[in-house]
């Protein structure tokens, strides 16, 4: 599988190095959706990978700091076009992907969850329903969706998405790059 998977981080942070260290290719595609879209069209108009493996970091106030967690679904939680009459979370006038994105798992031994995506740190609960947030995820399911490629998410729960989130955060990610870099190797 390996051959046909191309890796994807949002920052160098999150992998502090152990990937490049192991000789792991990593694509990083800045913080936020747009960089990411734009970051996974790239990666797989380049490569022509069949897989876009997606490890980073996430926020959950339902799961437990340091637990992995496998993306199965992905939703806008910052689309809110609610005063025309949308629902938060819906992307108007999108016939393919208006809302969740779902992804077919990959991990049989990992807990599954809804991340909400947006462009902003979330210290308080989302408005869609989801249990765990990122900065990235909802662009690069979208991309891949429409690309036909296949999309692996798992995040490392870093923190609480709550008003230590960015002290956790940053305490956390050497611990988050160790157990995604293993989980990495047992692919």
């Amino acid at each position: 599988m390996k051959q046909d998977l191309a890796l994807v981080m949002a920052l160098a942070s999150e992998s502090k190095g152990l990937f490049e260290q192991e000789n792991i290719a990593v694509h990083y595609s800045g913080i936020g959706k747009v960089n990411a879209a734009f970051k996974a069209f790239e990666i797989i108009q380049k490569t022509q990978c069949k897989t876009l493996l997606n490890l980073g970091t996430a926020g959950s106030s339902v799961f437990n700091a340091h637990e992995l967690v496998e993306v199965t679904t992905f939703v806008q939680r910052d689309m809110d076009v609610s005063p025309l009459g949308f629902e938060v979370g819906v992307t108007p006038m999108d016939p393919h992907f208006p809302s969740a994105i779902q992804l077919e798992p990959y991990f049989q031994d990992l807990p599954k969850g809804i991340c909400g995506t947006g462009d902003n740190f979330e210290v308080n609960l989302p408005k869609v329903p989801c249990n765990l947030v990122d900065m990235e995820g909802y662009a690069l399911a979208k991309v891949c969706k429409k690309l036909g490629v296949r999309l692996i998410s798992v995040k490392y729960i870093t923190d609480g998405a709550n008003e230590t989130a960015h002290l956790d955060w940053e305490d956390n990610l050497l611990l988050g790059a160790q157990k995604l870099l293993g989980l990495y190797q047992s692919i």
